[in-house]
């Protein structure tokens, strides 16, 4: 009985006049069977998990990894395209200083003048002057672009590195140049208008009968300084203003008979003398081109034409010095 109460029995009916089978397995060994199982179960449920755990964590990393292909292909392609603008810039600066030196911004650096220097050479020994193979010369040691920019070409810098490296130089050399072209068109500004109010034409067409400097006075025969041109013109032809200007005298004078005077800045002034009649009027400004008079006679003149005089700076100067044409 005490067997039977420490072990389950398992009986099989096989059919009325079989005899049943009987097994008897002890309770401890079911026991340590069921742990085994459920222990079984567990583990396979483990390994499940961690199964789909690591599909995930698969699927995850080829994800990444697809992830990272695309970036690497997207900072390939922006470094390229830093690359363009960073050359562009770069050309950008040399136009910028080339414009600073044609407008007398900076002065020619000693480096940028050529040493004199001998002609055409005639080669040595069958060899021509250029490399090795009779080619053009090598191609000189410079700078790379990159280095330029500030960058070192070091194979251990990352892709990464040099886009942030290349892009802080953008941000550096951008405002750089913004200043330059502000300073640039502030300049050119002032040259347009310093240019509008220079004079560079002949203020009427005629011919010169007397030029500056010092000449025999037509009225005392004596030499005497002609502080101007005299431009012969018929009578009542058009006398333009060579610049713009504000119009600072008009009337009558003794010697100049009918005048009129400009003041074109920057110390610049001119005079028309001997006109038969005034066309406009003190305080009027005026542009290249505009009509300010008619040609004359009057005040100590011997026949019609302009006398046409420059000052710089309160001082008669030659006039021709102004006349392009």
């Amino acid at each position: 009985m005490d067997r039977e109460r420490d072990a389950y029995t398992i009986v099989i009916f096989r059919g009325p006049t079989v005899s049943p089978l009987r097994f008897s397995l002890p309770k401890a060994i079911v026991r340590k069977a069921v742990v085994i199982g459920m222990l079984l179960v567990l583990a396979q449920l483990g390994f499940m998990a961690q199964y789909v755990i690591q599909t995930g964590e698969v699927w995850e990393l080829q994800t990444i990894r697809q992830e990272l292909v695309t970036a690497r292909e997207q900072t390939s392609s922006f470094a390229t395209a830093l690359e363009d603008l960073r050359r562009r810039v770069l050309a950008m600066k040399e136009v910028n200083e080339k414009l600073r030196v044609m407008l007398g911004i900076e002065t020619l650096k000693p480096e940028d003048y050529l040493n004199g220097q001998g002609g055409e050479e005639t080669p040595l020994n069958g060899e021509g002057v250029g490399g090795t193979d009779g080619g053009p010369p090598a191609e000189p040691n410079r700078r790379t672009e990159l280095q330029l920019s500030g960058e070192n070409q070091t194979p251990d810098i990352d892709l990464a590195t040099q886009v942030r490296r290349r892009i802080a130089w953008l941000e550096r050399e951008a405002l750089t140049q913004e200043r330059s072209l502000e300073e640039l068109s502030e300049v050119a500004r002032e040259r347009t208008v310093r240019w509008a109010s220079t004079p560079s034409v002949w203020p009427v067409k005629g011919w010169v009968t007397s030029g500056f400097g010092v000449r025999i006075s037509p009225f005392t025969g004596q030499p005497a300084m002609h502080d101007g041109l005299d431009i012969g013109a018929p009578p009542n032809a058009p006398v333009y203003a060579p610049a713009g200007g504000l119009v600072v005298a008009t009337g009558f004078d003794n010697k100049m008979g009918n005048m009129v005077a400009i003041d074109h800045q920057y110390g610049v002034e001119t005079q028309y003398g001997h006109l038969a009649k005034v066309l406009v009027k003190t305080g009027h400004r005026v542009k290249r081109g505009d009509l300010i008079g008619l040609v004359g006679s009057t005040g100590m003149s011997t026949g019609p034409h302009l006398h046409y005089m420059v000052k710089f700076n309160s001082r008669p100067v030659n006039p021709h010095r102004y006349i392009l044409n």
